[in-house]
């Protein structure tokens, strides 16, 4: 590429993210108009029994709390609270990226990735089947969720690696776990959960579950390869250079360079870490601490083993940490916005507006709108537990009312929360994942609208089919 032609690339890229509105400013709006919503919206709270330690809604209980509006005070409190609840997610973005840039140091991720070389059709099907299954089965065990965000850094390099922009480097890592997330076979926190909420066996349905994953995961990848495919063919087209300081790379020769025995040696040290970690996960149900104290051992035990002083490994971890502390914060503001309203009195009875709307649909029209009802939800409860506790036990005796199975209720609401993951607003996951990256929020729903839509109408079909055979066990 001519340098006037680099030039001018980076010059549109430099106007086009100038205009991109910071993922601070729209949690910040957000935020604002949730508060807002407080002194609007009648407050109000459900009747609530525990049993086995879990906090169950109690049907038909609504009954209305004194107003409890939320003022500016409270507002940057509830931001103070949001960083304070969030810190271990927060703390795991950060040594996320100081593993990663010891690494990088270290020069063993780069010449492993290097053998990927320039790319072709074969390597990049390749690359995107084997990447987005392994992070999908991961997703739908449960073993990533949150911590998706700390595996973003090293689908970057692996970008940088194939020449390819950083949204794929995103595309793979994010998309492909929550291609699992959607389904969740076997993830204790969403599908568990809802099944111990609605009185289901643990993990019942397992079988058509797995049918609905395969959906997912084809889905995915068929629209990984075909974007990719469409990038080879227009290597300047600029719909895909939406990250800051994401211009097209010139061709370069592929480098014959091998990794040391030493950086071998230090990336068997780095795999065999993050299996451990897979298998704490879950065998010990370990999180987001043991896998802080994991990137940990990964930076200084990779670091030594390659050679590099001490104070170099705490110089780049500390200059590594630094480089995403931009995207970890987002996380405690979208904390605050659930926050906010939950202190308000107003999750409740949104609640109970959303069941008078589908009381009188038909079962099949009912279970379509759960699931919409459930992603439009998660707009106001990034958790999906939370989400979970607040929903199934107000739909599963609507469902029963309306012949609906508990199965095929539970699975509206597990589908529409996962879905709406991939562009939700308040989710402090993904928009730490665009802050890493330094993607705009409305370019990456841009990017991502046509794998929505259809995992929108793979969802769809799913719970029709689920109605239709009466999927059980009840």
């Amino acid at each position: 590429m001519a340098p006037s032609e680099m030039t001018s690339c980076k010059a549109a890229v430099k106007m086009r993210n100038r205009a991109a509105m910071s993922p601070y400013v729209l949690l910040f709006a957000v935020l604002l108009l949730a508060a807002l919503a407080t002194w609007l919206i009648p407050a109000g709270e459900f009747d609530r029994v525990i049993k086995n330690g879990i906090s169950f809604v109690v049907p038909h209980s609504l009954k209305r709390v004194p107003q409890n509006g939320i003022g500016p005070g409270a507002v940057l409190m509830a931001i103070a609270n949001g960083l304070i609840a969030s810190a271990p997610i927060i703390f795991l973005i950060l040594f996320t990226g100081g593993a990663v840039a010891v690494l990088e140091k270290t020069g063993a991720v780069t010449a492993a990735l290097s053998r990927i070389g320039n790319g072709s059709n074969t390597q990049d099907v390749s690359v995107i089947f084997t990447v987005c299954i392994v992070f999908s089965l991961l997703g739908t065990v449960g073993v990533v969720g949150n911590s998706v965000v700390a595996f973003v850094p090293l689908g970057l390099l692996m970008a940088r690696s194939l020449r390819l922009p950083a949204v794929f480097g995103v595309a793979f890592v994010y998309l492909g776990a929550y291609s699992g997330f959607n389904s969740a076979i076997l993830n204790p926190a969403t599908t568990g959960v809802s099944q111990r909420l609605a009185g289901l066996p643990i993990f019942s349905g397992i079988g058509f579950r797995a049918v609905v994953y395969g959906f997912f995961a084809i889905a995915t990848i068929a629209f990984l390869i075909v974007n990719v495919r469409a990038f080879r063919r227009q290597p300047q087209a600029q719909r895909f250079f939406i990250a800051e300081s994401d211009v097209p790379a010139p061709h370069l020769p592929e480098s014959a360079s091998r990794p040391t025995r030493r950086q071998t040696t230090a990336i068997c040290f780095s795999i065999f870490a993050l299996c451990t970690f897979v298998f704490g996960a879950i065998k010990l149900h370990w999180g987001e601490l043991e896998m802080i104290s994991m990137f940990m051992t990964i930076a200084i035990g990779s670091g030594l083993i390659c050679g590099v002083r001490p104070t170099q490994i705490a110089d780049e971890f500390l200059v590594g940490s630094g480089k995403l502390v931009h995207g970890a914060f987002i996380v405690g503001l979208a904390r605050a916005i659930s926050a906010v309203l939950s202190d308000g009195k107003i999750l409740d009875p949104i609640v109970n507006v959303l069941s008078d709307i589908l009381a009188p649909l038909h079962p099949m029209f009912a279970a379509i709108g759960m699931f919409l009802s459930a992603a439009v939800m998660h707009i106001a409860i990034s958790s999906g537990s939370g989400e979970s506790a607040a929903l199934i036990p107000v739909f599963a005796p609507l469902g029963d009312a309306l012949h609906l199975t508990r199965q095929a209720t539970v699975q509206a609401v597990l589908l529409g929360e996962g879905v709406m993951n991939c562009f939700n607003p308040t989710s402090g996951v993904l928009m730490a994942v665009l802050a890493t990256a330094r993607i705009p929020f409305g370019k990456w729903v841009r990017f991502v609208t046509p794998l929505i839509l259809l995992w929108g109408a793979i969802s769809i079909a799913a719970l029709i089919v689920g109605v239709l055979i009466h999927w059980g066990p009840f």
